[in-house]
Parts: C-alpha cells; sequence; structure tokens
C-alpha cells in the first residue's frame, strides 16, 4: 500500500510537469455539472416541451392608413391575448420600438459620438399613443398606462386569469416613418417614387415566459426581437397608384389588382419560372393600377409572431411557385425599382427565393407561409415572417447571399422562436450555418466557394475579442465584434460538430430534433444543448463551454515521435489551449506510405498530452507526423501542427 501511495504522489509532479506549456486543464473542459437545473415539466432533459409546457399568445386586428405625403401612418391595433401561463397577471407589458426613434431614447443615448448602423440620423420621431383601452363585451374602458422608453405597461382593472384568462386591448397610435430606420424599415427614394419598407410599426406584446417573466429589455437597435404568435389581420389604407406587398395572404386581391395582373398571379401560382406581374414598361402606365385615388389592401398572417410590409408607386412585381414538401405550395415574389431591375441583379431575385426556401423546406422544416417576399430599399438585410427587405444595390452572388439569409431567418428565429434580444447566436447564428449549405446547394453552388473551408486561417478571426464570447446578448457585445460572436463564430461551431464531432448523418438529425420540437415555440440555449445532446447521444458540455459560453481557443500540436521497437512508433500530440477537440493525425512514412489516425476528444480527459502506437513497415520511420491535415479545425498556432523528422 506505501508503495502505491507513494506512486500516487509523484504523479501529479510528473503531470504537472507535462502541463508546464499548456493552458488546457480537463477537470475545467470537463466538468461534471453543466447544466443550471433539472429538466421539469415545462421544460424536459430531453431537449423537448414538457407536458405542462406553456406559451401566451396574441392576435392581432391592425387597421392603418399610410399617408406618403406626410409620410406618416396612423391607425389603430386591438391585441387578443391569452394568458396560458399558471399565474394571474395584474398588468401587461408592450413593446414599442418606434420610441427608438426620437431623440430622447434610450437608443440614441448609447450611440457612440461617431454614429454606427443604429443611429438615429436627425430625426426625431416615435409614437404618439392617443387612447389606449380594455375592450369588454364591446365596451371600451380606459386603461392606465405608462410609457417607459420602448416600453408600456398597461394596468388591469382585474389580473389576467391563469390558465385560459383573455383580454382583448385597443391601441390608438401614429408615427412618421424614418427616412433610415436603423437599418430594419425606412424610404428609399427612386426616380419613379419612393420606396417605403414598413416594419415594427404597431404596438406589440412582451413576452412573458418560464424563463424570465416579462421579457422587457429596452429596444437599443443591435439586440432584435423575441415575440409571441398568434393571428394577424391588418389593413394598409394607402395611394392607389402604389404596389403593397406583406407578410401573409393577400385577402383581396380583385379589389386592388387590375384584372390583367390578377390573370398573371394565377399563371405564377402555376409557374417554376418568374412570371412578370408588373414589367418595367408598365411602372408610369396608369392604367396598371385601378382608377381610384385610394385602396385599402387586406392581409392575413397566421401563427406568426410579426408582421411586415412595403409600398411603393416604383415596385416592378414579379412571381413564381415554390414547391414545399408533401405537394404543398406557397409563392415566391420580388419588388424592385427600376434601378434595380439589372438581369444579374434584382431579375434574379425571385429564382433565389424559391431556390433558398424549396433547400430550407427539404432539409429542415417546410416553409410555413402563403407567400415570401423579396423588397429592393434602403434596408440592407432585415427578416419579417413571409417578407424580407435586402438593398436595392444588391446584384450577383451579394443578392443571392442577404435574400438567402434574410428568408433564412423563417426558420430561425420566425419558425423556432428563440430571444434574439438575450441570444443573437441563436438566429443569426443558426442561420448563417444552414446559408452555408443552402449556397453549396444553390444552381450547383454557383455562388459557392469551390474549395475547403480553411479554418486555420479563420482562427484569428474567431477569437480575437477576447473579452467576449458568443453566450453574451446582442446589446453587449461590441459592434465590430458583433458579425463574429452572433454569426460566423456559432455557425463555425456547428459545422465543426456537423463536420469533425457527430458526422453529418447524426448532426442533420439532431437538428431536425430541435426544430421540430420547438416550431412556434420558444427555446432556451438550455433546451437546443440538450436537445442536440440526446438525440446525437453525445455529451458535448466540452463543447458548449469552450466555443459557446467562453471564448476559449483550440491549438493541438505535433510534439515528438519515440520507438518501442522497429515497428513500433509513440507519436505524441498535445492539447496547448483549453478547449479540446477531437484529433485527426496523418502519419507519413520514409517508404511513402500515408495513413491517418482518428482520436475522439476523450483523449484529452486524463489531460494535455497524449501518446499513442502507431505501427510502421519494418525498417521505415516515420517522417512526419501532421495534426489536422485538412485545417478541419480554428487552430489557433498552425506553426505547432507539423512534427518533422
Amino acid at each position: 500500500m506505501l508503495a502505491v501511495l507513494l506512486g500516487w504522489l509523484c504523479l501529479p509532479m510528473a503531470v504537472s510537469a507535462q502541463q508546464s506549456a499548456s493552458k488546457f486543464n480537463a477537470y475545467k473542459a470537463f466538468e461534471p455539472v453543466f447544466y443550471e437545473a433539472n429538466g421539469d415539466e415545462v421544460r424536459t432533459a430531453s431537449g423537448r416541451p414538457g407536458s405542462k409546457y406553456w406559451q401566451n399568445s396574441a392576435d392581432y386586428k391592425i387597421d392603418v392608413t399610410f399617408d406618403d405625403v406626410k409620410d406618416n401612418i396612423a391607425g389603430t391595433v386591438v391585441i387578443t391575448y391569452k394568458n396560458n401561463s399558471p399565474e394571474n397577471l395584474p398588468f401587461l407589458w408592450l413593446q414599442l420600438d418606434q420610441n427608438i426613434y426620437n431623440e430622447a431614447s434610450r437608443g440614441v443615448a448609447v450611440t457612440p459620438v461617431a454614429g454606427g448602423r443604429w443611429a438615429n440620423r436627425n430625426f426625431n420621431g416615435g409614437y404618439t399613443i392617443s387612447d389606449v383601452s380594455i375592450v369588454a363585451l364591446g365596451k371600451e374602458q380606459k386603461a392606465t398606462h405608462e410609457i417607459v422608453d420602448t416600453r408600456m405597461r398597461v394596468e388591469l382593472p382585474q389580473a389576467l386569469k391563469a390558465n385560459g384568462g383573455v383580454i382583448q386591448l385597443k391601441v390608438k397610435f401614429s408615427f412618421n416613418i424614418p427616412e433610415y430606420g436603423t437599418d430594419r424599415m425606412g424610404i428609399l427614394k427612386t426616380k419613379n417614387g419612393k420606396v417605403y419598407e414598413i416594419a415594427q410599426w404597431y404596438p406589440r406584446m412582451c413576452v412573458f415566459d418560464n424563463v424570465i417573466g416579462w421579457n422587457t429589455l429596452p429596444y437599443l437597435g443591435q439586440g432584435e426581437f423575441y415575440l409571441e404568435y398568434g393571428n394577424i389581420e391588418y389593413t394598409i389604407n394607402a395611394p392607389a397608384n402604389h404596389i403593397v406587398v406583406g407578410s401573409g395572404a393577400l385577402l383581396n386581391p380583385a379589389e386592388v389588382l387590375t384584372p390583367v395582373q390578377l390573370q398573371r398571379w394565377k399563371k405564377a401560382e402555376q409557374s417554376d419560372r418568374t412570371v412578370m406581374l408588373r414589367d418595367v414598361n408598365e411602372i408610369t402606365d396608369a392604367s396598371t393600377r385601378p382608377a381610384k385615388e385610394r385602396l385599402t389592401w387586406k392581409f392575413k398572417c397566421t401563427n406568426t409572431r410579426d408582421v411586415a410590409w412595403a409600398s411603393s408607386p416604383a415596385f416592378i412585381w414579379d412571381a413564381a411557385r415554390i414547391n414545399l414538401p408533401g405537394g404543398k405550395r406557397s409563392l415566391a415574389m420580388s419588388v424592385y425599382p427600376v434601378e434595380s431591375a439589372g438581369d444579374s441583379a434584382w431579375r434574379r431575385s425571385t429564382e433565389f427565393v424559391k431556390g433558398c426556401i424549396e433547400h430550407y423546406s427539404e432539409k429542415w422544416y417546410p416553409y410555413t407561409y402563403p407567400v415570401a417576399v423579396n423588397v429592393a430599399g434602403i434596408v440592407g438585410g432585415m427578416e419579417y415572417p413571409g417578407i424580407v427587405f435586402c438593398s436595392a444595390r444588391s446584384q450577383k452572388g451579394g443578392l443571392w447571399g442577404v435574400t438567402s439569409h434574410e428568408f433564412g431567418h423563417n426558420w430561425f428565429p420566425m419558425i423556432v422562436g428563440s430571444n434574439e434580444r438575450r441570444f443573437a447566436w441563436m438566429d443569426e447564428g443558426f442561420n448563417t450555418f444552414i446559408n452555408g449549405l443552402a449556397e453549396k446547394e444553390f444552381n450547383g453552388g454557383e455562388f459557392a466557394d469551390k474549395g475547403k473551408p480553411n479554418r486555420h486561417a479563420a482562427s484569428r478571426m474567431m477569437y480575437y475579442d477576447s473579452a467576449s464570447s458568443i453566450y453574451h446578448r446582442a446589446d453587449v457585445i461590441r459592434g465590430g465584434s458583433l458579425g463574429i460572436l452572433a454569426y460566423y463564430k456559432p455557425a463555425m461551431g456547428l459545422d465543426l460538430l456537423r463536420e469533425v464531432v457527430l458526422g453529418e448523418e447524426r448532426f442533420d438529425k439532431a437538428f431536425r430534433y430541435y426544430i421540430d420540437n420547438w416550431a412556434f415555440k420558444h427555446p432556451t440555449q438550455w433546451d437546443f444543448f440538450r436537445a442536440i445532446e440526446n438525440s446525437s447521444g453525445e455529451s458535448l458540455d466540452w463543447f458548449w463551454r469552450g466555443w459557446i459560453i467562453n471564448n476559449w481557443k483550440v491549438d493541438l500540436a505535433a510534439k515528438e515521435v519515440t520507438y518501442q521497437n522497429d515497428t513500433t512508433a509513440i507519436i505524441t500530440i498535445e492539447c496547448l489551449e483549453q478547449l479540446p477537440m477531437p484529433a485527426t493525425v496523418e502519419i507519413k512514412e520514409e517508404n511513402g506510405t500515408s495513413k491517418r489516425v482518428n482520436l475522439p476528444v476523450e483523449i484529452w480527459q486524463t489531460g494535455p498530452v497524449w501518446r499513442f502506437r502507431y505501427t510502421t513497415a519494418a525498417g521505415s520511420k516515420v517522417v512526419s507526423v501532421n495534426v489536422d491535415p485538412d485545417k478541419a479545425l480554428p487552430d489557433a498556432n498552425t506553426l505547432n501542427n507539423v512534427w518533422n523528422k
């Protein structure tokens, strides 16, 4: 016993000497406890909604008048809100996103002196809320309310009952449309008239959930949205010379389109090729619009978290059929001014819309809206259910990329309703990941990078902001780091899981498991982690801990080769940074033989150094060892990946 004890006492000293050059700590990387809480009846340990999962719902009936002379919108919204939670609600919180455009807003206050993407450019706007009332039995009762920046609290005369209580709120509102709306909405001037992109345009319910309660983070610009699901009917009273497109189904096409446009619409519903509903030579032709002063466009979008719309007298308009799984169909549409109508630009937009949506629907989950509209305007790229805003200047691969990205958001977070305001990586990152796969598929990879990804070269970009990680909420991440930490790094993480850790088949099955279980629900990051682990059968806490929650680096190294005998080499590799990864090791011998050994992440559970036997041909020595020969890992130090004799 004494000899064994002495051996144990000596062992830490030897390990310590080995670890001196490494930052890796197996006890930190593979800590036994990862999840903050056990699964329960609301959110299960298997990554699914539980038997007592609940979420509230909000239906909207919106009626507004659009004034293109004063650039103003005014009207009412009636919200039918259902409390499915297990507690009574004595007050309600609503989001008033337009208030970010008020000069006294927090969004303006936190804008740097030099400005930036979310800056309010010499515009003093925001909502005018003229009335807030509770509707019961056909009667309206004024409600006490308080507006706090981009939120509004409404007091209830009686608490809204738990487990199914319903209330109706009616809000009268108006606002002036900003020319530049923090890259979410705005007005583009063209030679044939203005293009209006309208979003975040009506008061919306804040989410009440079992994670935070009322989600009332202010809207500052960089952090996006978290919304309840419901059915939304809305009407837009607009000048008759405008074409209006929006989320959901157009309910009254015969009232707002000409007979020729109706005929073309029906043709487009049956066509895989783009059909012109209003062509370039018809923009200035008065007969392409009904001979009236104003028209009311009626739309309905079901099981949605939001709606947006666009309007212009300058729109060229085209469409084509989208083929969905199970024989279902939708309609791809594009609207754009003549300035954007090049053959390599917006003339291809509907082709791009159709291509990306058919891919995402087949690969992950069927598209759920009756139309998919791409709008060319002042907004560089922004997504809403069934409609996206993309830059009127985009063309070629740039237009494909922004179109595919913005419509990819119809899966994350439109279908899978994560909290963008807190966890941008769960919508931007997941979407960027599926965009990469779509790019390889579209038109035989027309716009895809033909070579293999060199993640060694990308590693510096992945780790350059040492102060932050993917896990931080969007408004806290530095503006210059948002693209990496919300988009590219989480997308690369999913690529690593798919290509290096799990393999394509297991990962894709797990990702679909997550989507299927959380479609039209509100998952947290923990639900995502659990879903992927349970479906794939792998414990991935080491990966979530290092890649998502912390900003740990990857650095695997080839250290040395020794020999046990003539045909047995002992190869030593190291993990020098905090994040372990599976290792592919390419070994070359003097005789020209080249072989690969694939090692699982578990080799690092006992420390930063791993030795393994490799059988050589008789008399043939190992001349080189290359860790990660395909550059599949974002390895922070490429100088130590190769050992040469």
